[in-house]
């Protein structure tokens, strides 16, 4: 099976991920796991992207797309694959169509793990960190027994400068604008298919896996 895995920041795409994987046997494929791995192979476009990175910018369509149809080519997608991150634009995603094509292969699925703005906020905002021994806390799903002190060693907690509501809310804006036009895209294309999120994580897996299960029908 071949899927693509799109969601913001905080809807929970990692912990679904890992168990489509352990369940199904394709591999996790993520754009930053694609270059590492390209750039320590040292391949050609490997070495392009690399050359791109060092200097802070963004690499080309042209070679990311070179670095995806390298990846998706290897043995271990013969039985399919599960992209995460990539495509990021409507232009790279018309390309992945073509690749695919050439490669006589085609989508399956578009996974879209939905979770409203506002809860997403609440789930990125409400981390806490321990300056002593660096537990993690959740101020809603995992709170500390007594505000503001680690259970573990009594250390002061506090919130990290990117997890504070300005900052998260802008990181979703910017997820929004970027993500919309490729949701459009693939709702044309017939590949869309919206998860509800906001579920139980178990639930949001067995959702998941009703879709997965009537491709093998």
């Amino acid at each position: 099976m071949n899927l693509i895995l799109m969601g913001l920041p905080g809807a929970g795409k990692g912990t679904q991920a890992e168990q489509i994987v352990e369940q199904y046997h394709i591999p996790h494929i993520s754009t930053g796991d694609m270059f590492r791995a390209a750039i320590k192979e040292g391949t050609e476009l490997g070495l392009k992207a690399k050359s791109f990175m060092d200097l802070g910018q963004l690499v080309p369509d042209e070679v990311t797309i070179g670095i995806v149809r390298e990846r998706l080519g290897k043995d271990d997608c013969n039985k399919g694959f599960l992209l995460d991150g990539f495509p990021r634009t409507v232009a790279q995603a018309e390309a992945l169509e073509s690749m695919l094509n050439q490669l006589e292969r085609t989508i399956d699925y578009v996974l879209h793990i939905h979770v409203d703005q506002s809860l997403l906020l609440e789930r990125l905002t409400g981390r806490r960190i321990c300056k002593s021994c660096g537990s993690t806390y959740h101020l809603v799903f995992n709170p500390p027994a007594q505000e503001g002190i680690c259970d573990k060693c009594g250390g002061e907690l506090y919130q990290r400068d990117d997890d504070n509501v300005e900052t998260v809310g802008n990181r979703l804006d910017v997820n929004i604008k970027q993500m919309n036009p490729l949701l459009d895209f693939y709702q044309e294309k017939g590949y869309l298919r919206t998860i509800n999120g906001e579920q139980e994580i178990d639930r949001v897996y067995l959702d998941i896996n009703e879709l997965l299960m009537s491709i093998n029908k």
